[in-house]
């Protein structure tokens, strides 16, 4: 099974306040996102991480959070992995690091990208945007905007948990069928 998430911040102390978290302290939000992550996602499960896994955080901080949570992992960059460039990470703890990332499956194309992008590649043509960044701001303009193939899978609007392949199909129809009713 697939699942995807973005925007778990860990090591960002500031995040708490930022993006008006409901945490006690970094140990708390840390502690709650890993397992929520692992009650989901068992270790055969693919998740993506659509950027910004971890802010200002070392190496062998990212090593020992990666090393807690299930899936084979994969990274599509965010604004803040600069634990990515620290020699003592291992990189082995992702099947692969990307920028942008699109794939096919079931007929449905889906297309990861930390930003949400205004148009995508195959829009036209039902295509679902995967994207974070933006936290819980302005979720509703966003979605006005981008309209009801654009999912935010950022933690801050999805109760610090991982979605489903299968929930973002279900909010994909949900959303059509509101626009379209």
């Amino acid at each position: 099974m697939k699942f995807f998430i973005a925007d778990t911040h860990f090591c960002h102390e500031k995040i708490l306040r930022l993006a008006d978290r409901p945490f006690e302290n970094l140990t708390e939000m840390e502690d709650t996102i890993v397992k929520n992550w692992n009650d989901k996602v068992t270790n055969s499960d693919e998740i993506f991480i659509i950027g910004d896994f971890m802010y200002k955080g070392s190496a062998a901080e990212a090593n020992r959070i990666l090393k807690r949570l299930n899936g084979k992992k994969y990274l599509i960059t965010g604004n803040h992995e600069k634990y990515l460039n620290d020699r003592a990470f291992d990189k082995r703890h992702f099947c692969w690091i990307k920028d942008y990332y699109s794939f096919k499956e079931n007929k449905q194309k889906y297309v990861l990208f930390h930003y949400p992008i205004l148009e995508w590649d195959g829009y036209f043509s039902g295509a679902i945007h995967l994207y974070g960044h933006v936290h819980g701001n302005r979720i509703d303009k966003f979605a006005e905007i981008l309209g009801p193939n654009a999912i935010n899978v950022g933690v801050d609007v999805n109760a610090f948990t991982p979605i489903s392949q299968e929930e973002i199909l279900q909010r994909v129809k949900f959303s059509q069928e509101e626009t379209e009713g």
